[in-house]
């Protein structure tokens, strides 16, 4: 992946120009007229769509979902953020756990994180064994080729950061009293650990992209240019069509029929803005 100093990808936009938040804004208005029509699409066929999110602390998961989500209905895209596993479920087989979060007939699940911590944060972070990771990178396509040939539409995205720009959301998180929430005691832990990630990911790529569920790597160090990329991307690997809608029109409201608003000490908040 080459990249200059700022750890843009040479020849892509973000090396040469910043994307203005009215032009962000704009063409984000447009995708999310379109993620409509395609929730509407999902519903009336019956589709199931499955999008995996990872990449490094700091890559910009969650804001990338935020957009994709924020003018849809959550009983069609579907956030699985699973938090870690408990005694019970780590008793089970690795993926099982997963597994019921799979879409059904008309939904979107999306995985903030997912199967792939073993490949990831389990292995860097010593939280399972060689052999265990080993088989999980056997076992993953096998169990992803099962998902694509029950029908499901799966989309996996690795949003790659640089060094530099992991640093600087890292910083904010730890400064900004709006985002210390998001930084983790593991957080601090991995952050050290750069190039075990990287040789972590490597691996995973090697033993998981494959042709039916491949990677799709995403530059995520324009923060704004990364949601638009992605969105627009899954929108362009599903064949969805526009749903035809009737006009509608309000209907008029009904007459008084002699209410009159009442003579009541409502409790109303103080008006500071």
């Amino acid at each position: 992946m080459a990249k200059d100093k700022k750890g843009a990808q040479k020849g892509s936009p973000a090396e040469n120009s910043k994307l203005t938040s009215k032009d962000y804004l704009s063409e984000l208005r447009r995708l999310h007229v379109e993620l409509v029509k395609l929730q509407e699409w999902v519903q009336q066929k019956g589709i199931k769509i499955c999008i995996v999110f990872e990449g490094r602390d700091g890559a910009g998961k969650g804001g990338t979902i935020k957009a994709l989500t924020e003018r849809v209905s959550p009983r069609v895209f579907r956030v699985v953020a699973l938090p870690a596993p408990t005694e019970r479920e780590k008793s089970q087989m690795y993926l099982q756990r997963y597994l019921p979060h799979l879409p059904a007939a008309g939904e979107v699940v999306i995985f903030d994180r997912s199967w792939y911590n073993r490949a990831g944060v389990e292995r860097v972070m010593g939280f399972c064994t060689k052999e265990q990771v080993t088989s999980f990178l056997k076992a993953a396509p096998l169990i992803e080729k099962a998902i694509v040939g029950s029908g499901v539409i799966l989309l996996k995205y690795w949003l790659e950061v640089s060094q530099e720009e992991q640093t600087l959301r890292l910083e904010a998180r730890i400064n900004d009293g709006r985002k210390t929430w998001k930084l983790s005691g593991m957080d601090l832990k991995s952050y050290g650990r750069w190039y075990d990630y990287s040789r972590a990911r490597d691996d995973m790529f090697k033993a998981t992209d494959s042709e039916y569920a491949p990677w799709l790597v995403a530059n995520s160090n324009d923060k704004r240019r990364v949601r638009l990329n992605i969105i627009a991307d899954l929108l362009s690997r599903i064949p969805y069509k526009e749903i035809p809608r009737e006009k509608v029109k309000l209907p008029e409201r009904q007459k008084p029929g002699g209410y009159r608003e009442p003579d009541y000490p409502f409790k109303f908040i103080p008006e500071k803005f």
